[in-house]
């Protein structure tokens, strides 16, 4: 026996207010996530975990790159993805970041509720366009954890993410 379940239908109005809050919170995380990236130190950008894993250099790059498609693939209404140029350099790494992610955030931000309750297809998956926003948020989230526990293995410095760390410890007020 098959059933349906029935799906739910969201407003043009719950989606533009949706991307106002969590693209606020993708615009929060990112300054967190440029700080871990630009922890990483230069002599150990081959570091990895595992010979299965990202180095550092890979991981900090598909982060980048990701969000910034993310968003541009947000505005667009789709997911084409193109598999990008390696990176070099942490250097390199922030310079795109802080060139490309202010104006894919811009387009995001001016789109629609009606646009975002348009179903995209994401590889297979068929939702809301507005429900990547969140799975943005959630990527790029996920892989600053790894390469977080990457940094002190590599000699560098964790910062502090959600309330300090040994290195960056937590202060009231800031």
């Amino acid at each position: 026996m098959s059933t349906t379940a029935a799906q739910p239908t969201f407003t043009s109005e719950f989606a533009a207010t949706y991307k106002d809050m969590m693209l606020g919170r993708i615009e929060h995380e990112h300054k967190t996530t440029r700080r871990v990236i630009q922890n990483i130190p230069n002599q150990k950008l081959d570091y990895r975990h595992d010979p299965k894993g990202r180095t550092a250099l890979e991981l900090a790059h598909h982060i980048v790159v990701s969000e910034i498609w993310f968003l541009n693939s947000i505005a667009d209404g789709r997911f084409d993805w193109k598999d990008p140029e390696p990176a070099h350099t942490v250097a390199e790494i922030l310079a795109q970041y802080d060139r490309d992610f202010p104006k894919a955030m811009a387009r995001a931000k001016k789109t629609t509720g009606e646009h975002l309750t348009k179903i995209t297809d994401f590889f297979g998956m068929k939702m809301p366009t507005f429900s990547y926003i969140q799975f943005c948020q959630d990527h790029t989230v996920h892989h600053r954890g790894q390469l977080s526990t990457y940094l002190r293995c590599m000699g560098g410095k964790v910062p502090d993410i959600y309330g300090g760390s040994a290195d960056e410890p937590w202060e009231a007020g800031k």
